[in-house]
């Protein structure tokens, strides 16, 4: 693809960086702004310089938060009895969604995959079973993805959780096996996580 601009070239190579977006996607994105008030542009880069130079992750649950805790840990009404185990931030989007859900959420920035070098010390699972060994919660839900890696996080989990009593549950495999959360319907992921069943039976499959 030829340019007659080494500015517009630019700007294309770095929009097609993202995901799912390719060389003539990125030119139409930037031609549109290109046509669009240089005041809108504005907030469109402020934006994004404010989300990656101001946001952090919440102390508690590692999600993405204006400050150290995010609104979800921080609500009164959330029930913290309960923790739903995700493997990222945008699993717990997906779950607000289905408006369902009033417990609060461990994200885990992953999943346990040697193939991929991700082993339990690169995801946020000490933190998790800290949480739980200190006496507030009574269940913990592992809602990661159907796949072996996903399985394999769950049962590392279970097993270090092992002398803790506790109830382990998993969402109903209403998601099927091989999918991601997050592009499962919203009406399914709820009765996934309302049908849940306890995390020992899943491991007779």
């Amino acid at each position: 693809m030829e340019f007659s601009s080494k500015l517009l070239q630019n700007a294309v190579d770095q929009m097609s960086q993202l995901p799912g977006v390719g060389k003539r996607t990125a030119l139409r994105f930037v031609l549109h702004l290109l046509r669009q008030p240089a005041s809108q542009t504005n907030q469109l880069t402020q934006a994004l310089s404010d989300v990656r130079s101001q946001i952090k992750f919440c102390q508690k649950c590692h999600n993405i938060s204006d400050s150290d805790l995010c609104d979800i840990c921080q609500n009164p009404k959330r029930d913290d009895s309960i923790i739903c185990v995700v493997e990222d931030i945008r699993d717990v989007l997906a779950i607000e969604n289905t408006a369902s859900y009033k417990g609060l959420y461990h994200v885990l920035g992953g999943k346990i995959s040697p193939m991929d070098g991700v082993g339990p010390n690169e995801l946020n699972i000490q933190s998790l079973i800290t949480r739980v060994k200190a006496g507030q919660v009574n269940e913990l839900i592992f809602a990661l993805s159907a796949t072996m890696e996903g399985d394999t996080t769950n049962f590392y989990i279970f097993k270090h959780l092992s002398d803790v009593n506790i109830k382990t549950s998993t969402i109903a495999r209403g998601i099927a096996v091989g999918n991601e959360l997050e592009y499962a319907d919203e009406v399914t992921l709820s009765r996934s996580i309302q049908n849940r069943i306890p995390f020992e039976n899943s491991l007779k499959y």
